[in-house]
């Protein structure tokens, strides 16, 4: 019996009309996203080889469930979401309780017509951001942060996702927003 052509589009990865379809969507935001899923993955588990697990692992669980995403109104939201989810439970696995230490190389961002005194101070600055968002920070707060910053989710979506009340999400917040002032700021703190 010989296929429809539909049914033959669909294999091929596309619909019979040229259109995208739900998996060449997902493949796209995925590539497109990659590097800075990764980057924000690395704040939550702490080094670049478990960061990069994680965002696999996320693919497969999205993959997975890509039959949802005609559902999804904010594909970046959702592929955060499951990224967000799958390191938590990484963290969670006995096998992961190894933690090494976070280089900032990995977060430096050089750029080519930089002085070496900008390159240096460019590199203190995310050296302290770095150490804010991994030491200062509660769980709660660097999850609301990274979910905020790079995640690109709405408070809404915060809250919806943690099953917790928005003005929570907002509180939390502003004592990161406040926590990380005083570190890269500390001459404005002393001020005060």
């Amino acid at each position: 019996m010989a296929k429809h052509d539909d049914e033959v589009a669909r294999e091929l990865g596309a619909s019979r009309d040229g259109r995208e379809t739900s998996e060449d969507r997902l493949e796209r935001a995925f590539n497109e996203l990659k590097d800075e899923l990764i980057s924000t993955l690395v704040f939550v588990l702490g080094n670049r080889e478990d960061a990069k697990d994680a965002a696999q692992d996320a693919f497969i669980k999205c993959w997975n469930a890509r039959a949802q995403l005609p559902k999804v109104v904010n594909l970046r939201a959702w592929i955060f979401r499951v990224c967000f989810n799958t390191a938590k439970d990484m963290q969670r696995s006995a096998w992961h309780r190894r933690a090494k230490p976070l280089n900032a190389e990995q977060y430096t961002m050089m750029a080519k017509d930089a002085s070496p005194g900008e390159t240096l101070e460019r590199t203190e600055s995310l050296e302290r951001l770095r150490r804010a968002i991994v030491d200062e920070l509660r769980e709660e707060e660097k999850e609301v942060f990274l979910l905020r910053q790079n995640g690109e989710l709405t408070y809404e979506e915060i809250a919806e996702m943690r099953g917790c009340p928005v003005s929570t999400v907002k509180t939390q917040m502003r004592s990161v927003l406040e926590k990380l002032r005083k570190v890269l700021n500390p001459a404005e703190t002393l001020r005060v």
